[in-house]
Formats: C-alpha cells, structure tokens, sequence
C-alpha cells in the first residue's frame, strides 16, 4: 500500500522547506511497503553544520504549520545528521559528507520515489 496523501503532502512540504533554506540532493522515498512504523523518508544534505540546524528549524516549523508534530528529534547538539520523527514522515538533514558516507538511501533503492516540485529539484548538487 502506498504512503498516505497525508504523509506525501508533508513529505513535500518538508522539502520544499529545506530547499528554501539551501539543502541539496533532496530526495522523498516511499518507505511505506517496507515498514510498518513510518511512510515517507525526506533526506537532503547540507554544508555545514549551522545549515543544518537552520533546514531542521525550517522544516519543523513547516509541518508544525500543517499540524504535525515532531515525536522526537535526533542527532543534536551535533548537527552532523539530524534525524526529525513526524510519525507517518521521517526527516534526516546530513553533512554532505556524511550522507556520502552512510549512503542510507542504497538500503531503499527499491522503494518507489515521490515526485518533488520542480523548485526543490533544482537544488541538486
């Protein structure tokens, strides 16, 4: 069964957040016939750590405007990979560098991709 409208609403809403705030290679994986526990992944990078505090902010602030949540963060006062639970959508901002690293989107290669606008596309790096 494919990820709920509710969940890919706030999936893109998460990304077009952390593109307003210069994230690159953001992607939104349909996780949803994988796991039972969440729906959408959101995975974009950043450059420095203070991006990434500033995408987190972003985002939060986006779906808490939409009436979601976070049920918890992860990650801080790092701010190397933050990961942000909504429950039905689940955020991870990276260093570039250690997106590169962990590569986590290999272990989903097999999950179906939403579709993001074309404003949080051409931010790819």
């Amino acid at each position: 069964m494919p990820a709920s409208d509710e969940a890919v609403a706030l999936a893109i809403a998460a990304a077009e957040a952390a593109a307003d705030k210069l994230a690159t290679d953001i992607v939104a994986i349909d996780v949803s016939g994988q796991l039972v526990i969440t729906d959408v992944f959101v995975m974009c990078s950043a450059a420095n750590e203070r991006q990434v505090n500033a995408v987190v902010d972003a985002v939060e602030d986006r779906l808490r405007e939409m009436g979601s949540k976070p049920l918890r963060r992860e990650g801080q006062p790092e701010n190397k990979w933050v990961l942000i639970d909504f429950g039905d959508v689940v955020v991870h901002v990276q260093l570039a560098e250690e997106r590169i690293h962990y590569a986590i989107e290999r272990l989903w290669k097999d999950c179906p991709m939403i579709a993001l606008p074309e404003e949080v596309r051409i931010h790819e790096s």
